[in-house]
């Protein structure tokens, strides 16, 4: 059965589709099989990869139109795509019974086929990321290190919770992934430092650092391993790709925290 991960902010601009495209293709490149979802309206994850308009996209499985029909990137790196129509689903569904379990139904039948099913949330806390959050083991929040970034933590939390107690037991934030990092920076240093202290061992230990690849590779339509397999961008996700695979064998909310895992970088 495959694991199912939501990467949500609903801030946009944090590095989420990036996040999304690139742990897929780094759990690819770890000989895992991979279907990413693009959940967002903007279609920006379909549009990264260079995937052209597809008659069945996610729109339509949710309108209960299809069953899920994947676009093969590559041998085990597959693609449910997005449309601009998904803007409107949420209002053709506000009387449909069930409909916070649109997406896990749909999911029942692929779950077999992938070791991860990577979910690109929208940015916003509406019907479409609830489906996310009610279909999934585990959230990543890809976080911006800069200032404004930090803002509306709190109410991810809350969501995050919320689904959990009501919805979705198997439910826990599984990592919170720094992004767009400097080192050279005091701003991102000090950011960095406060996610360390409101999330403690959550945070990831590898941070995305600030590459120019990883914003060439979307133009060329690639992913990063594609795109530039010795850059940074490739290597850092690489990295945290390994540590994903980690937490799912070995689940960080389920283990005692070490000194280790306390102490900030």
């Amino acid at each position: 059965m495959a694991t199912v991960i939501s990467l949500l902010n609903h801030k946009g601009g944090v590095g989420k589709t990036t996040s999304a495209i690139n742990i897929g293709a780094g759990l690819v490149e770890l000989g895992k099989r991979v279907l990413l979802v693009d959940l967002d309206p903007q279609a920006n994850l379909s549009l990264s990869l260079g995937i052209p308009r597809q008659s069945v996209t996610i729109y339509e499985s949710i309108m209960g139109e299809s069953d899920l029909v994947p676009f093969v990137v590559r041998e085990g790196y597959h693609v449910i795509t997005s449309s601009l129509d998904l803007s409107s689903a949420e209002m053709e569904l506000v009387n449909e019974a069930g409909r916070e379990f649109i997406l896990r139904e749909l999911f029942a039948s692929v779950d077999d086929d992938y070791d991860f099913i990577i979910i690109d949330c929208p940015p916003s806390l509406g019907l479409l990321t609830l489906n996310a959050l009610t279909s999934s083991q585990q959230v990543i929040i890809p976080l911006q290190t800069e200032f404004l970034a930090l803002q509306g933590l709190a109410k991810i939390k809350q969501v995050i919770q919320k689904v959990k107690l009501r919805l979705n037991k198997e439910l826990h934030i599984s990592g919170v992934l720094a992004t767009m990092y400097d080192h050279r920076k005091v701003l991102n240093r000090d950011v960095v430092e406060t996610i360390q202290k409101y999330f403690g061992p959550l945070l990831l230990e590898t941070y995305i650092r600030d590459n120019v690849a990883l914003a060439e590779a979307p133009a060329s339509r690639q992913d990063i391993f594609g795109y530039a397999r010795s850059s940074n961008g490739a290597k850092d996700y690489l990295a945290v790709c390994k540590e994903i695979i980690d937490r799912t064998e070995n689940p960080i909310h389920l283990r005692e925290r070490s000194p280790k895992e306390n102490t900030a970088k």
